[in-house]
């Protein structure tokens, strides 16, 4: 049976859908809900390629006689601005009136300023320059920007979970640096979640990786300085008892077998976003010098598993949120299979802050934690730290990154 709701509770967008496969819901709601009858799909090429997730889509819309009129096989990671000014050209061509994105984030990301670029006919990347956030986080040049018309309906397989919000990072491939898009920009009208789809499919990497992004969210909406709420902090810590248990627990399955678990991961990093897009919520510097360590050719998900406890380790030694770590260190040592993974790795409850616990969870899951391991070498270092300062997250972290050396003193403890 299908729930079908809102994502978040105080707000009508993005819709949810889970609870039956994946081509039935996209089936249902293209019709039903968005009444569309040109359908363009971007899908991931390992998807395309190696699962017949694609030909099943199809199938099933040929039998409500809505026509796939145009596709997009593979984009590479952080959102190229040569691939979605290809994709928005094709988009156009074929009139479509509905993009659908089955795959990862940088998909999602995609979708979004493919969406914007074309409500406001864009077509060069002088064109992409008026829509996205300046270099000192100025907003975009231009005024009275066009609201996208188009609606996206996203099939995730990862958790990274920008489905959820009306912001988009893409990468300019002359200059390598990657810019926000941010509103009038509108992320997926609707999200369909299938755990069997991630259960066949999702590398295990990918998934644990991008599970940690979502915790990502979680830890430095609750450690931030300004904006905080009770509703954040509460949406924070619900979604860490869903996703820290399950990832451990998919860690534990590698046969897919656990569809729960993986169900519990995707309602996780729903409960992620709405934490970190309820209010004025400020993130912080793993995710700001993690914008910037992906045009490196590391993914989204591995930039907060190298990132995040480093982070949290830099600014308590700053002395600037000691007691949101500490209490949220406090909640995640209260989840049995946390308290397991981190006496397991030689480290009492008294002793691990909220840094040390987050390194046992990620090395627990077997995921990267330096930048060796991702192939960033130290020579590319000042270049990530000069970058990651025009990125605004770094500015909001509860120890605002206003100088260089403060990025590569981070950046020091993961090489």
């Amino acid at each position: 049976m299908e729930t079908f709701r809102s994502a978040f509770v105080d707000r009508p967008c993005p819709l949810l859908s889970y609870g039956i496969p994946f081509p039935e819901a996209v089936s249902r709601h293209v019709v039903d809900t968005f009444h569309a009858q040109r359908v363009y799909v971007i899908c991931s090429r390992s998807l395309a390629q190696n699962t017949d997730s694609l030909e099943r889509l199809a199938q099933t819309l040929d039998k409500v006689k809505v026509p796939i009129v145009g596709k997009r096989i593979g984009m590479k990671g952080h959102t190229l601005w040569s691939e979605v000014l290809e994709i928005t050209a094709d988009v156009r061509a074929c009139e479509a009136d509905l993009i659908l994105t089955l795959g990862g984030g940088s998909l999602t990301d995609g979708a979004k300023v493919i969406s914007f670029a074309l409500a406001n006919n864009a077509k060069t990347f002088d064109d992409l320059e008026t829509l996205c956030m300046g270099p000192n986080q100025e907003p975009p040049s231009s005024l009275n920007l066009a609201l996208p018309s188009i609606p996206i309906v996203s099939i995730p397989t990862t958790l990274s979970a920008g489905e959820y919000s009306d912001f988009a990072g893409a990468t300019n491939d002359k200059t390598h640096r990657k810019h926000s898009f941010q509103k009038p920009l509108r992320g997926p009208q609707l999200v369909v979640l299938d755990p069997q789809l991630v259960a066949s499919t999702t590398p295990e990497s990918i998934w644990l990786s991008t599970g940690v992004r979502a915790v990502d969210h979680c830890v430095e909406t609750f450690c931030a300085t300004r904006g905080t709420t009770e509703d954040t902090d509460s949406l924070a810590l619900k979604s860490l008892r869903s996703l820290v248990p399950g990832l451990v627990r998919c860690r534990r399955d590698p046969k897919g077998e656990d569809l729960d678990a993986r169900l519990s991961c995707q309602l996780g990093s729903v409960d992620a976003m709405a934490a970190c897009t309820n209010g004025r919520v400020e993130l912080g510097a793993s995710h700001g010098i993690g914008h910037q360590l992906g045009p490196l050719g590391v993914g989204h998900g591995e930039t907060s598993c190298i990132l995040l406890p480093a982070v949290c380790k830099y600014n308590a030694k700053c002395n600037t949120n000691n007691d949101r770590q500490a209490r949220l260190r406090d909640f995640l040592l209260q989840l049995p299979i946390v308290a397991d993974v981190v006496e397991s790795r030689g480290l009492t409850k008294e002793s691990a802050d909220l840094g040390d616990v987050l390194d046992a969870v990620i090395r627990q899951l077997g995921m990267p934690r330096s930048l060796g391991d991702v192939g960033v070498g130290c020579d590319q270092l000042d270049g990530l730290a000069t970058n990651s300062l025009h990125d605004r997250w770094c500015r909001t972290n509860p120890v605002p990154l206003n100088e260089k050396a403060q990025v590569l003193e981070i950046l020091e403890q993961v090489v």
